[in-house]
This record gives structure tokens, sequence and C-alpha cells, in this order.
């Protein structure tokens, strides 16, 4: 007989482990629960039986082409984010009493605003938010449509033209599987978020680069891509504010998109999870320009600008007829996002000064961390938007060492100096700064600024 204690696996130390200084469970209520070891059986001679070592699984004859088919989870190559993690881990051990200078978070650093988590619990003990969301509620479109139309003068059938989804990386999974059949192709721009870009190739599409160079202002050659790709494109896929550059669009970059689109007969997918981080003028989207709505839809987030993050939550909006196949494809993908998160999210967007809030706290760190930059060589420049900042990586150090790459460089701020960026080498070596380090106060991010310059002090790198 094999026993295994799923109170031992799972107990309450476990939990308090995981939320240090809280009782999940307090008084009364946890005291009548039982915690006696819970045991399965698997006796001799029976089904469930376990005889002995098993070899290859045939299961790993079976796994999919898109995912890697047999090879599926035996490649040796080790990703740019998990050589991070290894780097981090190994300049913490070689400097114990050094910290990090993380500027590699990619996630804002604070909890949702007090009014939305107040929002929330209020939803939570409602009777009618606990079942199934599907498609989504429509208090959160409106207030979704209300957004649009106070921020952008985009006006938006709630019912129609806006569909929540949880988060925005589902939005770019399901929408290739509304339009990508095998052998159509995703105009897809580089560097960006790799979602939409990596369904259409398990949907057996094509992606065609698209790179934002910074000689073409980080926006795409869209007149230089070959007939060939043009006669088979479907889908193009946008990002401004784009991540990592901070370019915003202009409107008239937005109206050639609008021609194109017609002229090709393609889709527009605008990834908008930046927009609230608009820095030094008013946000543009997208759906402002003439024409947009009849050929795209732009996707929200609200765990940017509303610090959302792991609430899951977004919207697209836009074209109906996309927005309606959308929603038939997201039906057979998931139930919606609990309800009461959706009337919390409502309550954000209805607030313009928390996701204003933000965006000053990040315009500010960006304008210290160019300074500091600056300093120190770097060809760097105030981003127009997002919370990172994108500059050209250094070639090497004065009677230092040489980089080849991005990753390089990157590799030896974090050995050597204990300070995280996160490398790219897409189109060319530049290191992406991220901002949403933890600093309280504005004095706190002045003495994370100082720490940085200081680690720094009396290299002298080569551009």
């Amino acid at each position: 007989m094999v026993e295994g204690n799923l109170a031992r696996n799972f107990g309450w130390t476990d939990l308090e482990a995981w939320y240090p200084g809280t009782n999940p469970c307090p008084g009364p209520a946890r005291a009548s629960l039982s915690l006696k070891p819970i045991t399965r059986h698997f006796e001799a001679g029976t089904s469930n039986a376990i005889e002995g070592p098993v070899s290859e699984s045939y299961i790993q004859k079976l796994f999919a082409e898109r995912i890697g088919g047999e090879t599926y989870g035996k490649s040796t190559a080790i990703y740019k984010f998990e050589k991070i993690k290894r780097a981090k881990r190994q300049a913490i051990a070689d400097f114990p009493d050094r910290s990090l200078v993380d500027f590699g978070i990619g996630e804002n650093d604070e909890m949702a605003p007090v009014p939305v988590r107040e929002a929330l619990k209020l939803a939570v003990d409602a009777p009618a938010n606990r079942g199934y969301a599907d498609n989504g509620i429509l208090p959160y479109q409106e207030a979704a449509a209300r957004y649009m139309d106070r921020n952008f003068g985009v006006k938006l059938d709630p019912a129609t033209q806006i569909l929540h989804t949880i988060g925005s990386k589902p939005a770019y999974a399901l929408l290739p599987a509304v339009f990508i059949n095998p052998g159509d192709v995703t105009l897809f721009t580089v560097p960006g978020y790799p979602v939409a870009g990596t369904w259409t190739k398990y949907l057996g599409g094509i992606v065609h680069n698209l790179p934002l160079l910074p000689e073409n202002d980080f926006f795409p050659d869209l007149d230089g891509i070959p007939p060939e790709v043009l006669a088979k494109a479907k889908i193009l896929v946008i990002n401004y504010p784009n991540s990592p550059s901070g370019k915003t669009a202009t409107r008239e970059f937005y109206e050639k998109v609008v021609v194109f689109a017609k002229k090709h007969g393609v889709v527009v997918i605008q990834d908008a999870a930046h927009l609230p981080f608009t820095h030094g003028a008013k946000p543009l989207s997208f759906l402002e320009v003439p024409g947009a709505i009849d050929v795209g839809v732009e996707v929200h987030s609200m765990s940017k600008g509303w610090h959302m993050i792991g609430w899951r939550l977004g919207f697209v909006a836009g074209n109906s007829l996309v927005v309606k196949a959308l929603g038939d494809v997201k039906d057979n993908s998931d139930s919606g996002q609990f309800k009461a998160i959706q009337m919390a999210a409502a309550a954000a967007l209805d607030d313009d000064s928390l996701w204003r809030n933000a965006q000053q706290k990040y315009q500010r760190r960006q304008e210290m961390l160019v300074e500091r930059l600056r300093a120190l060589g770097f060809d760097a420049t105030m981003p127009q938007g997002t919370y990172f900042l994108y500059a050209k990586a250094p070639k090497g150090i004065v009677n230092g060492p040489v980089f080849e790459h991005a990753e390089a460089a990157s590799q030896w701020f974090i050995r050597e100096k204990s300070i995280v960026t996160v490398p790219f080498d897409d189109i060319g070596p530049h290191l992406r700064f991220s901002v949403t380090y933890e600093a309280a106060t504005v004095a706190d991010e002045k003495a994370y600024m100082d720490v940085f310059s200081e680690r720094l002090a009396g290299v002298q790198f080569q551009f």
C-alpha cells in the first residue's frame, strides 16, 4: 500500500508560508476543519497498481509538431529570461551583501489603487456576481465605452463593439484563430509581444516579420512587404506605444495603416497595453483615426495603467464583426473572468486620475534614468511612452571585455555589477531598462538611481 498524505503536502503551513503573517482560515473555522491524513491505496493486482520504473512514455511520441513533436522538452537551449534568472542567482551568491538594481522587471511595482480594491470587496459579496461571466458583463463593457469616449472621442456600442478578455494575452492567442488558416500570413512587428505570432504558427500560418528599425523611427516598412506575402496576408499586428522601444504612433502613421489595410484586405490588431503611459502628449488611440473601426480592433489591458497585474482583464474594441467572431471563438475557450473583477475594473476605468497618476510616476522615473544613462555615455532619449527605456547596448568597456551582442552586455551588468537589464538582439544590440523597480517615495527613487550610478562609477563604455 502506498500512502500519500495530502494534509502534509497541502497543509496550513504551506499556506502560511505563501502569505506570511496571515491565517488563511482563522479562529473556530480553522479548528473545525479536519486535517486528518488522506490516503490513497494502490493494491497489488488491481488496475491502479504501480509496476516499477517506466521507460520513456508513449506520450512523448504524441506531442503535436507545433510544440516540437517527439523532441518536446528535450531541447538544451536556454532562453533569454532563464539566462537572466541564472545570472541573478549567481550575482546574489557571489555578492550576498550587494542588492540587485533590477531594471528587468516588466510589470507594475505596486498594488491596484485602493478604490479598485474596495470595489472588488463589495462586488465579491454580491450574489449576482457568483456565476459564469461567459463573454462579459455589460457594466464593464459600458465603462470601457465611457473610457474610450471620454479620453479619445471614440464612440462605441458596448454590446457589439467591446468584448472583455481574461487579460490581453488570450486576445492575441484567439484572434489568429478567428482568421488564420494553414498558409495564411500574419504581418508582425519585431521586436514585439510574440503571442499572436506563436499562435499563427500553431495554426499552420506564416509569420512575416516587420523590423522596427531606428532609421525608420520604429515604424514598420509597409511599402517594402513583398507582393507574394501581401497576397496571403490576413492580419497586421502593431503595438503603440511600442514595447520595448517606447515609440508612440502618429496620426499620419495610423492613417497609412488604414489605407494599407483596405488596399490589401488585412485586419489590424493594435496592441494598446501601454497607451495610458504616453509621455508628453495626449494618448492617441488607433480607433480615433477615420476608417480604423472598418479595418480592425484595439486591445486594451487593465494591467498597466491601473496596476491590475495578476487580475487578468482587458478588452478588445473596434470592428463589430471582428468582436463578434472573437466572442464566438472565445466562448469555446473560457467562461469569462470573475464578474467581481470586472465590476472593480469598471470602477477603475471610470476614474482617469488612476492611470494619470501611474503615468506621471513612470515618466518621472524615466527622466531620472535618462539623465543617469547619458552621464554614463549611453545615447539615451526620453521614451515617448511605456515604462521601458530602449538604448543601444555598449560594444564593450575600455581596457575591458568586448560585448559581441546585447546578451553579453546584459550578462556583464548582472554578474559584475548586480544590475539587471533585458537584452534585445532582434534588430541590433539594445538593452531594455524598466522603471518598475520598487520604491515607495520620490526620495527612494532617487536613492535607487544613486546606487545605479555608484555601481558604474569609473566604467568607460564603448559604443
